[in-house]
């Protein structure tokens, strides 16, 4: 992410004590947010993308917190950690079924706390995912919802050649969508954010 990903992480920590949590982390891969981490007992982070599984572990070891993580290879519903928490990291719009995913998380811990982007995001209509934001927090509503906070975020680009080289794997319609920055420098997307907790 091109955005202020320590003021992404004062948020979550602001929002949720993690302190002494075992936190089961879905959509872990990548670790921009292991940060929150430094106070919670244990984190087993789950990720479907090898890749990520790749940058998370070296970023723990950068961080001096892989003793604390557990990384698990493999989809949400086919495995069975349990803790205090599962947080979903900017990821429940990726799930093919976000009821389902809520529905196993809240057998896994009796917290489930979502961070992900707003519906409305210009960053996630840029990105073409603006439906899967919105079918993802459909399913959280239908849910009780403890607490919820609305953040405003951006995400900024020197240049059109770097967010078009940042949007090149969202596929053809993000590229027609960020067309109209094509001549832009010092591009800033709103990407605004939510927190729920369930």
């Amino acid at each position: 992410m091109a955005t202020d990903l320590e003021a992404i992480v004062r948020s979550l920590v602001t929002f949720y004590d993690f302190a002494g949590k075992t936190v089961v982390s879905v959509g872990a891969g990548g670790g921009q947010l292991v940060e929150y981490a430094r106070q919670a007992h244990r984190v087993i982070a789950v990720d479907q993308d090898a890749a990520a599984i790749e940058r998370l572990a070296m970023r723990l070891g950068e961080s001096g917190m892989a003793k604390k993580f557990t990384i698990v290879h493999g989809d949400l519903l086919t495995v069975r950690p349990s803790g205090d928490i599962v947080l979903f990291e900017f990821c429940l719009h990726e799930m093919p079924d976000p009821e389902r995913a809520l529905d196993h998380a809240g057998h896994l811990a009796p917290d489930v706390m979502v961070i992900d982007h707003a519906p409305g995001s210009r960053w996630s209509w840029c990105a073409a995912e603006d439906g899967q934001v919105e079918t993802g927090w459909n399913a959280v509503a239908r849910r009780p919802i403890r607490r919820s906070l609305d953040i405003e975020a951006f995400q900024r680009f020197r240049d059109y050649r770097e967010l078009e080289a940042k949007m090149a794997a969202q596929g053809p319609t993000s590229l027609e969508r960020i067309a109209t920055y094509r001549s832009h420098e010092d591009i800033s997307i709103p990407m605004p954010y939510r927190l729920a907790l369930l």
